[in-house]
């Protein structure tokens, strides 16, 4: 899990099928329309009938195998149209121990992400109310300061922080935790874990749990009540969601309702109540029949049995879009964003916690509600786009045409290169995870772009032709990939599906080939360093040979030096295992509990960094005393350079961390 957060927006939602760019399409697609290859049309399946019967059939098919293929224990699914509910159905077990089966009217799942719908509404009932303003500076209502964007003085308005254009990289410290002691109350929580800023507000999207922690907070502030009370009172209470709370665990009334959840392998004991911080970001634990009644007050504006939460004009409000990269692309609302497929547009969110993975969306043309959710890690990947995709394929079919063109090779060939997600942290470690998740984008010889993070459920890396400059659409699919361009004219960014994320490209000098190539050679010298030490050793010891090494014109390297190469060969050993266990989907993120080894690994780094400092001096030595060979003096050279070049990765990778943020 903590592997997944840090590698930014990679995971955040399943409508991450693609990215693309703020820039509209431009005019010489028109010009190039003569070099367009003839759409390929396919005659759209009839569809299916949204009927009781057909919709039950269609989920019986495909939630058992999806429970079965990805070890998942169970499932919780509600469909309605036009305020009928005509699929409510519980698949698998809320608790595999006593073979509890899934109930939808009772079972409360826990939702992650679908918890800031709950959060941004309570802000706009504050906004009716005319105690809050989406478009002044949010420490208006603070009571601490928020850390500032160098540059700039424009201060982060709720509407920022309700696009996720607030600019706040990402922050992963007590957000999820299962034992009490190390849950933090919301205030204390926001101060002691906010995170540096990335980006100006406004400007770029880059989805943040704290920005929407901010708004949770500000609800709590201005109303007088703690977040969880308030949304209980005013949301919950009005419409009759009598099994749905933010308090983490539920009250007496409701502690013995949530299901489990559990890790990729339900063979292992359930992961325990996920707590997620900041509470309005994913606090929330709900059932179907609950959802179904939030869904249906969405689509009637507001109001449901006589009990309206919003007037409508906030509500239109919240679903117009406020922020997206173009109009070909889905966009993101205050709070709400959209997902597009077929002739339907989708507006809702989804949540990830480590176990449980859910989706709610409504469609307002046809008036549908749309509810699932698992309560197992190893649907995080793959279940909810696959639903979601087929139930729109069968219901409301669209017959496909796409209409590509043809671009000099020169042209095509200016989206290539190495790009990494907007959400992200560049000043803690967090930053290395990033490094592993960066994105390849390449064109084929027959002008097909690939992206290596951008693959089908099936693992295979999308095709992606032009549609126009800078315009790219996935083959026989229906997504948009576009490209934006800075003012020097070169694509700085890729955007696509997802309103809340984008790609940014990588400079040079951070490309993850360029760091792991000379990362790997200077492990490889100072390894060699070991390897002679440990032959030195067993030469003499083991074998007991008393003949001389024949002499190469080369004198031994320092003890220092020695010294250095071997700490480093060792310190790296132990990063891997420890990377490698942390890097884990089922592994909970860190607490203020590590903060103890963080600080353990920032002194192994520095007293690393220390070493080689010797290291160099040794070299320096080397190059000075004329009898020393060319040989010796390369050796020494060698073995600086690979400390210099650990010691640099060290500090620019942030091994040594913050330890109080992360």
């Amino acid at each position: 899990m903590f592997h997944s957060i840090g590698r930014g927006a990679l995971l955040c939602a399943v409508s991450v099928l693609s990215l693309a760019s703020s820039r509209p399409v431009l005019a010489e697609a028109a010009q190039a329309a003569s070099a367009a290859v003839p759409p390929a049309a396919a005659p759209a399946p009839l569809a299916h009938s949204l009927s009781r019967d057909d919709l039950e059939a269609f989920f019986d098919g495909i939630i058992p195998l999806q429970l079965e293929r990805s070890d998942v224990a169970g499932a919780t699914v509600l469909v309605m149209k036009d305020g009928t509910t005509l699929l409510q159905k519980g698949y698998g077990f809320s608790d595999l121990k006593k073979k509890q089966a899934v109930d939808p009217v009772a079972s409360m799942f826990r939702l992650a992400s679908i918890s800031k719908l709950f959060a941004w509404t309570a802000v706009m009932q504050l906004v009716e109310q005319g105690k809050l303003d989406l478009d002044v500076g949010v420490e208006r209502y603070l009571d601490f300061p928020i850390r500032a964007f160098s540059g700039t003085a424009q201060p982060i308005t709720l509407r920022n922080l309700m696009t996720h254009t607030s600019g706040f990289e990402e922050t992963v410290r007590n957000i999820i935790v299962t034992d009490d002691k190390h849950y933090l109350p919301l205030r204390e929580f926001l101060i002691q874990n906010q995170p540096h800023r990335l980006f100006a507000p406004g400007t770029i999207p880059a989805y943040s749990n704290y920005a929407v922690g901010l708004g949770s907070y500000i609800v709590q502030r201005v109303s007088g009540e703690s977040f969880e009370d308030y949304v209980a009172k005013h949301i919950f209470s009005p419409l009759g969601m009598t099994h749905s709370t933010f308090f983490q665990p539920p009250p007496a009334g409701l502690k013995d309702l949530p299901s489990d959840g559990y890790p990729s392998d339900t063979r292992e004991p359930a992961i325990g109540f996920e707590r997620f911080s900041p509470v309005g970001a994913g606090g929330i634990s709900s059932s179907a029949a609950d959802m179904a009644r939030f869904g249906q007050s969405l689509l009637n504006g507001g109001e449901l049995d006589g009990q309206r939460i919003l007037k409508q004009e906030s509500l239109a409000e919240m679903w117009k879009p406020q922020f997206r990269a173009s109009e070909e692309l889905p966009p993101i609302g205050l709070g709400f964003y959209q997902v597009w497929r077929n002739q339907l547009k989708w507006i809702g969110h989804q949540g990830d916690l480590i176990a449980f993975h859910s989706l709610f969306f409504v469609e307002p043309q046809q008036k549908l509600v749309l509810f699932i959710s698992y309560n197992s890690a190893g649907s995080a990947n793959r279940s909810r786009a696959e639903l979601l995709n087929a139930f729109s394929d069968r219901y409301f079919p669209q017959e496909q045409h796409q209409t590509f063109i043809s671009l000099p090779q020169k042209t095509l060939k200016e989206i290539e290169g190495t790009y990494e997600a907007t959400r992200r942290a560049d000043s803690t470690v967090l930053k290395l995870f990033a490094l592993s998740g960066q994105a390849h984008a390449k064109v084929d010889k027959d002008g097909v772009l690939h992206v290596d993070k951008m693959k089908d459920l099936r693992g295979h890396p999308f095709g992606w032709k032009p549609a126009a400059k800078d315009s790219w659409q996935q083959v026989e699919d229906q997504n948009r990939l576009l490209a934006i361009r800075g003012a020097d004219g070169r694509i700085e960014r890729l955007a696509g599906s997802f309103p809340a994320a984008q790609w940014q490209r990588v400079p040079w000098y951070d490309k993850d080939h360029f760091v792991f190539a000379l990362l790997g050679l200077s492990l490889l010298i100072v390894i060699s360093v070991l390897f002679a030490a440990i032959f030195k050793v067993a030469r003499r010891y083991i074998f007991r040979s008393s003949q001389p090494i024949p002499p190469i014109a080369s004198i031994p390297l320092s003890t220092l030096s020695r010294a250095a190469a071997m700490y480093w060969v060792a310190l790296f050993a132990l990063l891997a295992v420890v990377f490698s266990i942390i890097g884990e989907d089922d592994r909970l993120p860190p607490t203020s509990a590590w903060d103890t080894y963080f600080l353990i690994g920032d002194l192994a780094c520095v007293i690393g960094i220390a070493l080689s400092v010797f290291a160099v001096l040794s070299a320096a030595r080397a190059w000075r005393r004329h009898a020393v060979s060319s040989i010796s003096r390369i050796k020494f050279t060698l073995v600086a350079l690979a400390c210099v070049f650990l010691s640099w990765f060290t500090v620019h990778w942030n091994l040594i961390t913050p330890i109080h943020r992360l």
